[in-house]
C-alpha cells in the first residue's frame, strides 16, 4: 500500500527519454530542446545524466525511511498543529491531512484488520531554502525546494472513560441491608468470598470494626491494608505498601478494590491502582468533606516526591490520570471530623463558589458558619436540604469543569484557583497547614491581586474576607513571603507549560486567567494583605 508521491521532473523525463532512445516519447519535447541537447558534447551529456540520476536516487531513498508517529486521541490540539485538518474520506476510507503552515501532506490508509484504529501513513513534506550570493557585478538568488516522504503507521484509540459518582442515603453505606458497597466490588463466581480494601488509619480507628462487620454479614472476608493519611505520608513508599499488600492478596486483574479515607489516601490508592498489573479497577469511598467535593470526583492520583538531586520535596510531582470504577459518597462520615477539618473542606467549596457560582457563595455566606459548628449533622440552625445542596452544587461544578478536560489539555482552568501559591506553602518544612487552608490563603491573595487590577471592588474583597472568616478559614501565613510568592509563579510557569495561567476573579462567580503577574505586583498585594485582621492557620 505504498503511495508514490514524487513525480519526475521534466528534466529527468527528458534525460530518460534520450537515454532510452524512445521515439514514442519524443513528440512530448519541443524540437528546440532536442536540438540543444544534441548540440552538447557526449561527455557533457553523460555528466548531466549521471548528476540527474543521482539526485533522483537520493530522493527515492528518502521515501523508504520509516517514521513511527504517535498521536494520542486525547490531544487534538497537538494533532491540528502538526497535521492540519483532515479532508473528506474517499471510498476506501483514505484520509488526507494537509498542513500548509508546516508544508506537510499526510495520507492515511486504514488496515483491513483494524480499520478504525490502525492506519498506514505516508507523509510528504517540503522545505524551501533561499540562498543569496552577491558578486561585484550581480546578485544570484537560488531557491531550493527539498521534498521528502516518510512512511509509517498511526494507531488511534479513544480511551473509554465512564464512572459514576453515587450519593448514598445519609448514614446507610455501612448498613448490611444496603448492598451498594458490596456490589461496587464486582460480580464474582460463587464461592469467591474475599475482598480487598485500603483504609485510612484515622477512618479505621473509628469505622474499622463496622467496615469489617459489613462484609462479614455478607459472608465476605475483607483483607485490608491500613495506611496513614497525612500529607507527610503522601510518598512513593506508601504506594509500595499497598502494592505489597496487593501481591500478598493476589488481587485479580479485573477485581475492584476499595479505597476508604481522606484525599491523601485516595490519591495514594489511585496511584497504586494505576500501577498494579498496569491498571486495576478501584472504588473511591471518601470520608472527609474535602475529599467528597474534590479528590473523589476527578481522575488525578499522585504522591509528593523528594528529589535526591535538588533535595526538595515537590507536591503531587509523581502521579497519573486514572479514573475510578465508581465513587460512593456518604456525607455522614463528615459528622466524625473535627471542626478544623470541616473548615478545611470548605476551602475547596469556597474556591468553586468564587470562580463559578454566586448562588453557592450566598449559601456559604448564610449557612457556612452553622455548618462548620454542626459538622454537617442535622441542626435547627440550618434549614433542611441546605447542607446537601451545598455538596451537590460543589460536586456538580467540579464535574462540569473537569469532565470536558479530564487530561488537562486545556491548562487555563478556573478550578486551579487557589492552587498557585498554596503548593509551595504546603511544602514548607514543618508547617502545620492543611490543603484547604492553604488553598484559601492563596485564594484571598488572588482576591487582592484582582482588586489591584481593578477587576473587583474593595467591597467585594471585604465580602469574601468576611465569608472566609465565618468559615474559620485562615487568610494568611507567616510563610507567605515575597520570595515564596514569586517562586510559586515561576513554578506555575513550569507546571502550566510556559505561562503562569493564574485564575483571578472578575466578580463573585466568574474568573479569568492571567500570565503577567510581576514581583512588584505581588509585593503590593502582600502589603495590602498585612492590613487585614486575619485568622491564621495552625502554624
Amino acid at each position: 500500500m505504498t503511495i508514490k508521491t514524487l513525480q519526475k521532473r521534466s528534466s529527468e523525463l527528458a534525460l530518460n527519454m534520450i537515454r532510452d532512445e524512445s521515439s514514442a516519447m519524443a513528440p512530448m519535447l519541443p524540437a528546440s530542446i532536442l536540438e540543444a541537447w544534441t548540440s552538447l558534447a557526449p561527455e557533457v551529456r553523460a555528466a548531466l545524466i549521471a548528476t540527474e540520476m543521482s539526485s533522483a536516487s537520493t530522493l527515492q531513498t528518502n521515501t523508504s525511511v520509516s517514521s513511527f508517529t504517535s498521536s494520542g486521541s486525547s490531544d487534538d490540539s497537538g494533532e491540528k498543529s502538526s497535521s492540519g485538518e483532515p479532508s473528506a474520506n474517499d471510498s476506501d476510507g483514505v484520509i488526507v491531512e494537509e498542513c500548509p503552515e508546516a508544508g506537510t501532506k499526510t495520507i492515511l490508509r486504514p488496515l483491513e484488520r483494524a480499520p478504525e484504529n490502525v492506519f498506514e501513513i505516508t507523509k510528504t513534506s517540503s522545505r524551501e531554502t533561499v540562498a543569496v550570493q552577491k558578486t561585484s557585478s550581480s546578485t544570484v538568488i537560488t531557491k531550493t525546494t527539498v521534498m521528502t516522504t516518510t512512511k509509517g503507521w498511526r494507531n488511534v484509540f479513544s480511551l473509554p472513560i465512564s464512572y459514576d459518582v453515587n450519593m448514598v442515603p445519609n448514614g446507610t453505606l455501612l448498613d448490611p441491608s444496603n448492598l451498594q458497597l458490596l456490589e461496587s466490588t464486582g460480580v464474582h463466581e460463587e464461592g469467591y468470598n474475599t475482598r480487598f480494601a485500603v483504609i485510612d488509619a484515622a477512618v479505621d480507628a473509628i469505622y474499622g470494626e463496622k467496615i469489617r462487620g459489613y462484609f462479614a454479614a455478607q459472608s465476605i472476608d475483607l483483607k485490608t491494608v491500613v495506611i496513614q493519611g497525612g500529607e507527610p505520608d503522601k510518598r512513593p513508599a506508601a504506594v509500595d505498601t499497598i502494592l505489597d499488600a496487593m501481591c500478598a492478596y493476589k488481587l485479580r486483574r479485573r477485581e475492584p478494590f476499595l479505597a476508604i479515607g481522606g484525599g491523601v489516601v485516595l490519591d495514594i490508592a489511585g496511584m497504586a491502582a494505576c500501577l498494579y498489573r498496569r491498571g486495576v479497577p478501584f472504588v473511591r469511598v471518601p470520608t472527609t468533606l474535602l475529599s467528597i467535593v474534590d479528590a473523589s470526583v476527578g481522575v488525578k492520583n499522585g504522591v509528593d516526591y523528594c528529589c535526591c538531586v535538588t533535595d526538595e520535596t515537590y507536591k503531587n510531582r509523581v502521579g497519573s490520570f486514572y479514573a475510578p470504577s465508581s465513587c460512593l459518597l456518604d456525607t455522614s462520615f463528615i459528622n466524625t471530623q473535627d471542626m478544623r477539618n470541616v473548615s478545611n473542606g470548605f476551602g475547596e467549596i469556597l474556591k468553586l463558589a468564587l470562580v463559578r457560582s454566586d448562588d453557592l457563595f450566598e449559601l456559604l455566606e448564610t449557612h457556612g458558619k452553622a455548618l462548620v459548628e454542626s459538622r454537617f449533622a442535622p441542626s435547627s440552625s440550618v434549614p433542611d436540604g441546605v447542607a446537601q445542596r451545598i455538596i451537590d452544587l460543589s460536586i456538580q461544578i467540579m464535574l462540569e469543569e473537569l469532565g470536558p478536560n479530564l487530561w488537562e489539555q486545556k491548562l487555563e482552568r478556573c478550578v486551579d484557583y487557589g492552587h498557585t501559591f498554596s503548593k509551595l506553602l504546603e511544602m514548607v518544612p514543618g508547617v502545620d497547614i492543611m490543603h484547604g487552608e492553604a488553598v484559601n490563603i492563596d485564594g484571598f491573595l488572588c482576591c487582592l491581586l484582582s482588586y489591584l487590577r481593578g477587576f473587583i471592588s474593595m467591597d467585594t474583597v471585604n465580602r469574601v474576607f468576611r465569608c472566609m472568616q465565618s468559615l474559620q478559614l485562615p487568610t494568611t501565613s507567616s510563610h507567605l513571603t515575597s520570595q515564596l510568592a514569586w517562586q510559586s509563579c515561576k513554578d506555575a510557569v513550569e507546571h502550566r507549560n510556559g505561562a503562569q495561567r493564574i485564575p483571578l476573579i472578575t466578580e463573585i462567580g466568574d474568573s479569568v486567567c492571567v500570565s503577567d503577574v510581576t514581583p512588584e505586583e505581588l509585593d503590593r498585594a502582600l502589603d495590602l494583605l498585612a492590613k487585614f485582621e486575619h485568622i491564621k492557620s495552625g502554624e
